[in-house]
């Protein structure tokens, strides 16, 4: 069952039309699911978006605040930029046992495919501070180049 596989080397599942992609760190379960969005791209101009919404659950005994990320960011012609940031999308929610928090944001790549991967910054209701590891995911335009070897 896909809930047990091994979150380390979860190469993404599909469901519907699009990917989601699953990581679990001490109890931290983050999932992301991108969606190429066509109307923002200008493939003409080198210009490719997507949006990716997160989903954070507490699988842990004790509530845990989200306070930063680290994002980093890999484009078609393998340049990698790194992103960081208090909190996701203007908030450091606070998280209890067994809830969840989920957002919506997006990327914009000079070319037409990429990864993303990254970590959350989290702090337990006891004051200890770890990190949750997002999951590495694609970023696939159908304007995509695919080379087979």
């Amino acid at each position: 069952m896909y809930e047990q596989e091994d979150r380390r080397r979860n190469p993404g599942r599909r469901t519907g039309d699009r990917m989601r992609y699953m990581r679990e760190t001490r109890s931290i379960r983050v999932a992301v699911k991108p969606a190429y969005l066509d109307d923002q791209s200008d493939p003409e101009d080198n210009r490719y978006v997507w949006s990716y919404t997160v989903t954070i659950e507490n699988k842990g005994a004790e509530a845990v605040q989200l306070m930063s990320r680290v994002w980093n960011i890999t484009d078609g012609a393998g340049c990698t930029r790194e992103v960081r940031g208090d909190g996701v999308v203007g908030a450091q929610p606070v998280i209890a046992p067994g809830g969840s928090f989920q957002y919506t944001s997006g990327c914009p790549l000079g070319t037409a495919s990429g990864y993303m991967a990254g970590r959350y910054q989290m702090v337990s209701a006891s004051g200890v501070a770890f990190e949750a590891e997002i999951p590495a995911f694609l970023l696939e335009s159908p304007y995509e180049r695919r080379q087979i070897h």
